[in-house]
């Protein structure tokens, strides 16, 4: 007899032992933030609570080997670089994030657990849900399938487009400022003004994809959506944006370039 997609009491003891992966994660990061007075190291916790999520699932699930290894493997791989991205902001300043100073001003110790630890770790349980899904269900033998591999290859697409954006970004950032152009405007940046995001964006969408190779996997839509918006509402696209406006150049181009998805820029008035 065929195994049941999900088996559902695998897919709860992936949840169990996800979500107390996750707190563990989100506590031990809460006390570091909290004596060091760097709230901001919170996003030093986003990608390895997500890896170790991919990994735990994968360890404790019993559905398709060969996905639920790929998805920790991808997973943990675009969470490595973009730890060492965190990590290396975050040393390259002795000052919290303005970002976390602004949104937390006045907020007592449990108001920023709540604020930030404990959403942070509601948004990556919800986030990783297709990733858990998988790793207690079942491939059917249809052509459903190769939904599987199709989103592994849009996670991989995702992971190239967010690391090549960030190191355009890093080689500008990096030149003499008598020379770079005011704004990024050329690569991927010509053609999205968050192509970093975007990227970020579609990693995620590969894994709901990879995960809707079996049925119940459809129903994990909301994990991407809520991925999306975060990365171009909450604290990604739209911050940026709004610290970005008094830079020279920018109200520029931000007529020519498309604000998230990627197209061709406009041509200049």
């Amino acid at each position: 007899m065929r195994p049941r997609t999900p088996d559902t009491a695998n897919l709860r003891r992936v949840a169990g032992l996800s979500a107390a992966v996750v707190t563990a994660a989100q506590a031990a990061t809460a006390v570091l933030a909290l004596r060091k007075g760097r709230r901001d190291y919170a996003d030093a916790v986003w990608g390895p609570g997500l890896a170790a999520v991919a990994v735990t699932s994968a360890l404790a699930g019993r559905g398709d080997a060969r996905r639920r290894w790929a998805l920790a493997a991808l997973t943990v791989a675009w969470a490595a670089r973009l730890e060492r991205q965190m990590l290396s902001r975050l040393r390259g300043s002795d000052e919290e994030d303005p970002r976390y100073t602004e949104f937390l001003e006045g907020a007592s110790t449990p108001a920023v657990v709540g604020k930030v630890f404990l959403t942070q770790g509601l948004s990556q349980l919800l986030v990783s849900a297709p990733v858990q899904l998988a790793a207690a269900s079942a491939l059917p033998r249809g052509k459903r399938r190769w939904l599987a591999p199709a989103g592994l290859a849009v996670m991989v697409g995702g992971a190239v487009v967010e690391a090549l954006a960030d190191h355009q970004k890093t080689v500008y950032s990096q030149r003499d400022k008598d020379e770079r152009p005011e704004v990024l405007d050329t690569g991927l940046w010509g053609w999205s003004r968050h192509p970093n995001y975007f990227g970020d964006s579609l990693v995620w969408d590969g894994a709901w994809l990879t995960a809707a190779a079996s049925s119940p996997g459809l129903w994990t839509l909301p994990a991407p959506a809520l991925m999306s918006y975060l990365l171009m509402f909450a604290t990604g696209a739209k911050r940026t944006e709004k610290r970005m406006q008094d830079r020279p150049g920018y109200s520029d181009y931000q007529k020519r370039v498309a604000f998230f998805f990627p197209r061709p820029p406009s041509e200049r008035d």
